[in-house]
């Protein structure tokens, strides 16, 4: 579990002062207003109560849970559709000028209504005892994937957890990927992420990697940021004799480790490091999948996705003067979507490539794949269906 510091929350139950750990991986504060709700709950209360920042702790049976979960999303969904969400998807979908250049506001909107549906949909809470067991009826098992996810509870203090209905099957959905895996078709092989690590869903790139020419000299290779260690796995395949992937993210290195280990890679190595390795030999290769958009993450699981400032990107850009060897290249993979919602625009990112003394060798491009790309009911269709993701091949200035 990524919390360093313990919080606890109470409530009222059988005229019983109740205290238990209170567990978040979505850095939802502890709640301060709790009701106890079951089988007999409506939803329609339910989302009364949620929508008026009330958190309601679960004491019904667990299935039904689930569909008072799926319930409340639907609600939610509908009162979207009545506002705010049909006005981002009118504006987005108008061929003109001003809806263009109002692209980044319906991004900025759509993110607010998802961090609201997060908010509401997380007050649903369940109970766990110290084992991560769950007493309602018809409770599945779900210990092994909470220890996985959160960490093992504290025994010796003999308390119970609460945690949100989502962030548990947050964990039971990572326990299914890590158990299965996912496939990587163009390898031959799956990759098997932890709770926690972005997940490589989305793999488009992996053939722009394959086909990108190595170096004349590729004796030493840096993955930054290797998350499940999928990069890395691949310069592996290619034949770099000796290959250094590093993250700060405990719960990656751990991942990366479980899948460097499965494939039986020795040349690959872990260190935990903000962004470049120490005590390492200059790299003949460095290559990195940033985080695409230049936004705040508003927890701990998008820092796979948003990278406020473009710190990110700023660091492995600026950092590589001095982590390139001669004739050395930076193969950087980035999607332009930032760009068609006009977040950053590509003189800004030809900039920074400038700034950081390195220039363009050439750039291999990928069409998107995903179903979001194909989706024409996302408000952000038109820029989603644009986008193309590309290696950049940058060598010292």
């Amino acid at each position: 579990m990524l919390q360093t510091e313990k919080q606890y929350i109470q409530w009222q139950e059988n005229e019983t002062l109740r205290n238990a750990v209170w567990l978040s991986e979505s850095n939802h504060m502890p709640p301060t207003r709790i009701v106890l709700v079951d089988d007999t709950t409506t939803a329609d209360d339910a989302y009364r109560l949620a929508c008026e920042g009330t958190s309601l702790l679960w004491r019904g049976d667990f299935h039904n849970a689930r569909q008072l979960l799926q319930a409340l999303g639907r609600r939610i969904d509908r009162t979207n559709e009545r506002s705010e969400l049909r006005k981002i998807k009118k504006a987005a979908n108008k061929p003109n000028a001003a809806s263009v250049k109002g692209i980044p506001n319906l991004f900025h909107q759509q993110r607010q209504l998802q961090a609201q549906r997060s908010r509401i949909l997380s007050r649903l809470l369940l109970e766990l005892d110290v084992n991560y067991v769950s007493q309602l009826r018809r409770a599945p098992d779900v210990s092994a994937a909470c220890t996985a996810a959160f960490g093992p509870l504290d025994k010796a203090m003999d308390t119970s957890c609460v945690l949100s209905f989502r962030d548990l099957q947050g964990a039971l959905g990572a326990a299914g990927w890590r158990e299965k895996g996912v496939p990587i078709d163009s390898l031959g092989l799956s990759i098997f992420p932890h709770y926690g690590v972005f997940a490589p869903t989305r793999h488009e790139y992996v053939q722009l990697l394959l086909d990108a020419p190595l170096p004349a000299s590729h004796d030493v290779a840096y993955d930054i940021g290797t998350g499940t260690g999928l990069l890395a796995i691949i310069l592996a395949q290619r034949g770099v004799p000796q290959v250094i992937a590093t993250d700060l993210n405990p719960r990656a290195l751990a991942c990366a480790n479980e899948n460097f280990t499965r494939l039986e890679l020795p040349t690959v190595q872990l260190q935990q490091a903000d962004l470049y390795p120490t005590d390492a030999p200059l790299a003949n290769l460095i290559v990195c999948n940033p985080p695409w958009l230049p936004a705040k993450p508003s927890s701990s699981l998008e820092y796979a996705v948003y990278d406020a400032k473009s710190a990110m990107l700023r660091g492995v850009l600026q950092g590589a003067k001095q982590h390139l060897a001669e004739h050395g290249e930076l193969w950087l993979i980035m999607s332009d979507l930032a760009e068609h919602l006009q977040l950053r625009t590509r003189d800004e990112l030809l900039k920074l490539f400038v700034d950081a003394g390195l220039a363009v060798k050439y750039r291999l491009d990928t069409q998107p794949k995903h179903g979001r790309s194909q989706d024409d009911s996302d408000p952000l269709h038109v820029a989603r269906s644009a986008e193309v993701t590309s290696l950049w091949c940058l060598t010292l200035i």
